[in-house]
């Protein structure tokens, strides 16, 4: 009796689990560096798997950068808008994007927008318009908080909420730069007072 072997499916996998460890090596490689074999090793599936369920390494790469920007980049704003004190919400801001440029579950340091996609959007067609949509949203959500404040009195009515949550989002983009370069958590962290001072000088100065 011939017993004919049927061929084996393919392994199951976690979609966002191998979406998460694709950012992982697309943020240490680069774009270019990020080879399929190493997205593939990185990801823990084989060639077919990542084409059926992201397509091309294009592709793979403009979820990769949606999905960070709506989850970890966000981690920062949560700390924003979590923290009722203005002045310790400020603070956790920079404290949050601090432990995500130091401790980044990949191993990778910085910020996966600034050190990756940043340097990528010139010439890798559609990463431009995806920064800039992270950069605004970022902006936008920060002055909301600002101007949440505003109406309840604890910041000044004519404070430039706009204006701030640009040098915010700005101080802190210098923050994960020099965790990028390899400035310790310490020295990063000594700087916060200065930097939350600078983004509610306007306040600062009214009272």
């Amino acid at each position: 009796m011939n017993v004919t072997k049927k061929a084996g499916r393919p392994k199951k996998f976690d979609r966002d689990e191998a979406l998460l460890k694709a950012i992982g090596v697309f943020w240490k490689q680069g774009y270019e560096g990020a080879s399929m074999k190493l997205l593939t090793d990185g990801m823990g599936i084989n060639s077919p798997s990542l084409y059926a369920a992201f397509g091309d390494k294009h592709a793979l790469y403009l979820e990769a950068i949606d999905r960070y920007a709506q989850n970890d980049a966000c981690a920062p704003l949560v700390a924003l808008e979590t923290e009722p004190d203005i002045k310790k919400a400020v603070r956790a801001f920079f404290e949050a994007a601090i432990d995500y440029s130091t401790h980044h579950e990949s191993g990778a340091k910085g910020c996966f927008l600034a050190s990756c996609v940043a340097t990528s959007a010139g010439h890798i067609e559609g990463t431009a318009e995806l920064l800039r949509d992270a950069i605004e949203a970022t902006d936008t959500g920060i002055a909301a908080r600002f101007d949440i404040e505003k109406a309840r009195g604890t910041l000044p009515p004519d404070f430039p909420s706009s204006d701030q949550a640009k040098l915010l989002f700005d101080l802190r983009q210098g923050l994960v730069f020099r965790a990028r370069a390899g400035f310790g958590e310490d020295a990063l962290r000594a700087d916060i007072g200065k930097a939350v001072n600078a983004v509610l000088a306007p306040a600062i100065a009214q009272t």
